[in-house]
């Protein structure tokens, strides 16, 4: 399977003006490349990929207004319009019923505004050394390696962020290391108040509460953004709180994603097999509860679940949205009414058994998929990931993929 493991950058000040240059050029060619797509679309004609390649980088190094292309690595040019050849198939693909999943739109041209740009290199244009990367008509930018790399990385992606760090990104292909086998098997039911409730095969049962990352720096947050309304548009000051407001958001985004690695891998590495719930968190994004959903980071959650479960061979299973896990008591089955958020403890009115709703949800959620035994065991409709996943390895700030987490 793919892995994809990120370190920190430190490029010196001349080979940050390089990569100025290089973001620029990729920008251009990719942009190029898809007005060609366009036109080639609307008047019906056929391009070829190599096609496409000649003209908006072999051709175009040739003429006055694009002889600056010749300046950077080509290898970052070819990528350019790879990436636009994907991005355009894609997107007929989704408009034409191939491609699963929400319609994609129309790609959009890139910005030199963008706050975010990247440029990426294959196995011919870079090379490990001791201290850092080789990048071909860039040099060698040292990185932090916060850990070896397991294999031989096949493509390196130089990343800026919208706070001005520099990440470089390798996609590596690892051998899956099953873990041991368990007995033990678990139904997690996500919310907002807990991040998880667990109800385990065993009858233990335990709750995470949501740490809340966002909350915990809206105060930081709102003083950052509101220096940033006072800055002049097109000032350098405003590029400098402009920054500052990113490295709130790079906090928050790197502290969620280090405790759902760590709850994800304990999960994992604890059971055999894991049920969650099918939820549609784009539509619950829609909703006044869309600021704590997306702090809460479920998809998030449940998309370590499966990349973990590939690669340590275990098991998620994701039980039908609409089976009535809240609502059905785990002890007699009995389905009972709709119940408010306000409403955390309910009596199921036959077998008069006062039940916690997360707790509830999660041994239902535990028995519609079948991996436990129950009064209640229904069967629900269930989607079950194996293996589907591509891996995505966390940045420097974490220890260690393959490192257990304890209780």
């Amino acid at each position: 399977m793919l892995l994809r493991y990120r370190y920190r950058a430190y490029p010196t000040d001349q080979q940050q003006v390089m990569l100025t240059r290089s973001f620029g050029c990729a920008r251009t060619v990719f942009n190029d490349a898809l007005r060609c797509r366009d036109a080639a679309y609307s008047a019906g004609i056929r391009l070829s990929d190599s096609a496409i390649q000649k003209q908006v980088i072999t051709d175009a190094k040739r003429t006055q207004e694009r002889a600056w292309l010749a300046e950077v690595s080509s290898v970052v040019l070819v990528q350019a319009v790879n990436d636009a050849r994907r991005a355009y198939r894609n997107w007929l693909d989704s408009i034409t019923g191939q491609r699963k999943g929400r319609p994609m739109g129309r790609p959009r041209f890139k910005s030199r505004k963008d706050r975010r740009q990247s440029i990426r290199f294959t196995r011919n244009g870079f090379g490990i050394t001791t201290r850092g990367v080789r990048l071909a008509k860039i040099g060698d930018v040292r990185l932090r390696w916060s850990r070896e790399l397991p294999a031989e990385p096949s493509s390196a992606t130089l990343i800026r962020e919208a706070d001005g760090r520099y990440y470089v990104s390798f996609v590596v292909e690892v051998v899956e290391t099953p873990l041991p086998s368990s007995e033990l098997m678990s139904g997690v039911d996500v919310g907002l108040i807990d991040l998880a409730a667990i109800a385990r095969s065993d009858g233990t049962r335990e709750k995470i509460v949501n740490p809340r990352h966002l909350r915990r720096r809206e105060h930081a947050l709102r003083r950052a953004q509101r220096a940033l309304s006072r800055k002049q548009k097109g000032s350098r000051n405003r590029v400098k709180a402009c920054v500052r407001v990113a490295a709130v958001h790079r906090k928050v985004r790197e502290t969620r994603l280090d405790h759902h690695h760590k709850l994800a891998l304990r999960l994992i590495c604890d059971n055999q097999a894991v049920a969650v719930e099918d939820l549609s968190v784009v539509g619950l994004t829609r909703t006044w509860l869309a600021k704590s959903v997306c702090d809460a980071g479920w998809s998030l959650l449940i998309r370590l679940l499966e990349e973990k479960a590939a690669r340590y061979g275990r098991q998620v299973v994701r039980v039908d949205r609409w089976t009535p896990t809240t609502r059905t008591c785990a002890c007699c089955g009995h389905v009972d009414g709709a119940k408010t958020l306000a409403v955390r403890v309910w009596t199921c009115s036959v077998c008069c058994t006062s039940l916690d709703r997360d707790y509830n949800a999660a041994v239902n959620i535990l028995d519609a998929a079948g991996l436990a035994e129950s009064l209640n065991a229904c069967g629900a409709d269930v989607r079950l990931r194996l293996a589907g996943a591509v891996g995505d390895e966390v940045g420097t700030l974490r220890t260690g993929a393959d490192r257990t987490v304890s209780a």
